[in-house]
């Protein structure tokens, strides 16, 4: 068992909180778990969109987002397990390729949801490479505050497909959950995208 990730410099809060802010008009889609607390915990917002379920299911959501939304900035941002369940999305993000699409992986080289057992990322695998193989021509990894903050412009305004695997410190934290409540979290992300207020 690897245990690299212990040691690494970023914590998946932080990186939430400043991806959060990086950009006040920017739509998130939180994968499943993890990044769904985390951007809780930075501050639970309607223009983010948490998923209960669909594991894999991120990266194809954001990427119709990014598709039916062209003016708006996308940014999905997801976890190493739920990437790896889902990476054949990224070749069809590199077909239709939306300038407006930002990925962000909080790889922490862990499946968090079901006991911290190692992924393949604590191994052999390399997301930023898949990615790039796969069609994905501005994909990078972030291991510290220098590059996360040298990432930022890029994250927040820079013509996509954005692809960053940002390697986050493997930690067990509170739960901080957004509402369970669908219809809610849905009616509120649409009332956000149209400028019509709360619901």
């Amino acid at each position: 068992m690897s245990e690299r990730a212990e040691q690494f410099s970023l914590h998946r809060r932080d990186v939430a909180k400043t991806l959060l802010h990086a950009r006040d008009d920017m739509l998130i889609v939180t994968g499943l778990g993890s990044t769904n607390w985390d951007f809780t915990a930075a501050g639970d917002h309607p223009r983010i969109f948490p998923l209960w379920g669909a594991m894999g299911g991120a990266v194809p959501i954001g990427l119709g987002l990014a598709l039916a939304q062209p003016a708006k900035r996308v940014l999905v941002a997801t976890g190493d397990g739920e990437m790896l369940m889902g990476i054949g999305a990224l070749a069809s993000v590199a077909v239709k390729a939306p300038k407006n699409l930002v990925i962000c992986v909080f790889d922490n080289e862990r499946y968090g949801e079901t006991g911290m057992q190692t992924t393949h990322t604590a191994s052999v695998a390399d997301l930023a490479l898949t990615a790039k193989g796969l069609g994905i021509q501005d994909a990078d990894t972030i291991v510290d505050d220098a590059s996360l903050t040298a990432n930022l412009d890029a994250i927040a305004s820079a013509d996509g497909p954005i692809f960053r695997v940002i390697k986050v410190r493997a930690e067990k934290l509170d739960f901080v959950l957004p509402s369970k409540d669908g219809v809610h979290l849905k009616n509120r992300f649409r009332a956000n995208l149209l400028g019509e207020g709360a619901l």
